[in-house]
């Protein structure tokens, strides 16, 4: 069967009303073993998954992996804070986009200075005020979709009647797909200048610590 376009519209501009942020509010201030930490965001990430039918949003071979790869922090005694949830978190809505090594500059820094730190500021207050943008964000997409395909609607005007249809809906993945490629490229360009910055850091912290030891620099 074949979709109307403005059905289709209609259809996006529906699940973009479903992707809504896990609120940290909603994350058990208990510690949590790896079946709970898994049941835990699939309740939360199962509504915007592709195929809502399959398997889990998150696997115990994923999070191993991603320990294992220095994203997240090893549990204690087995169990999970808050705070590993919200760097899962974090690394759900990356690993789409970036690569394991682009992830681990991004949050080794936020491991560091925030994670299970005794402090008024700490990674949940990074969590909230980054995704505090959520709401406005989404607004905003919503509007760029819908004249992204008004565009789209407007192409392959000399085209066969009969392929006019799938000539636009092509035109319109295209232009989002333009769009998400540009982004992606920014993204990388501030990803690589952050691993820029911390090499550089760890050349100069190992030079001071040869100066402090009388080792030859």
């Amino acid at each position: 069967m074949t979709i109307d376009n403005a059905d289709l519209l209609n259809s996006i501009l529906a699940s973009l009303d479903r992707v809504e942020c896990i609120n940290p509010d909603d994350i058990p201030n208990i510690d949590l073993y790896m079946d709970q930490v898994t049941t835990f965001m699939d309740s939360k990430l199962r509504p915007t998954a592709r195929y809502p039918g399959e398997d889990k949003i998150l696997t115990k071979t994923m999070i191993n992996n991603y320990a294992k790869n220095d994203l997240l922090p090893p549990p204690v005694k087995k169990k999970y804070s808050k705070e590993h949830v919200l760097l899962l978190i974090f690394i759900y809505y990356y690993k789409s986009i970036l690569s394991i090594s682009d992830i681990q500059t991004l949050l080794k820094p936020v491991t560091e200075l925030f994670f299970q730190k005794d402090e008024p500021f700490n990674l949940e207050s990074v969590y909230r005020e980054a995704f505090s943008l959520e709401k406005p964000q989404l607004d905003a997409l919503k509007a760029d979709v819908v004249s992204k395909f008004e565009a789209a609607e407007q192409t392959f005007q000399d085209a066969p009647e009969e392929q006019q249809d799938f000539l636009r809906k092509f035109s319109f993945i295209c232009t989002l797909s333009f769009d998400v490629y540009v982004k992606k490229l920014m993204i990388e360009k501030m990803v690589d200048e952050l691993a820029g910055e911390q090499a550089r850091r760890s050349s100069e912290d190992k030079t001071e610590s040869k100066k402090k030891n009388g080792q030859p620099v």
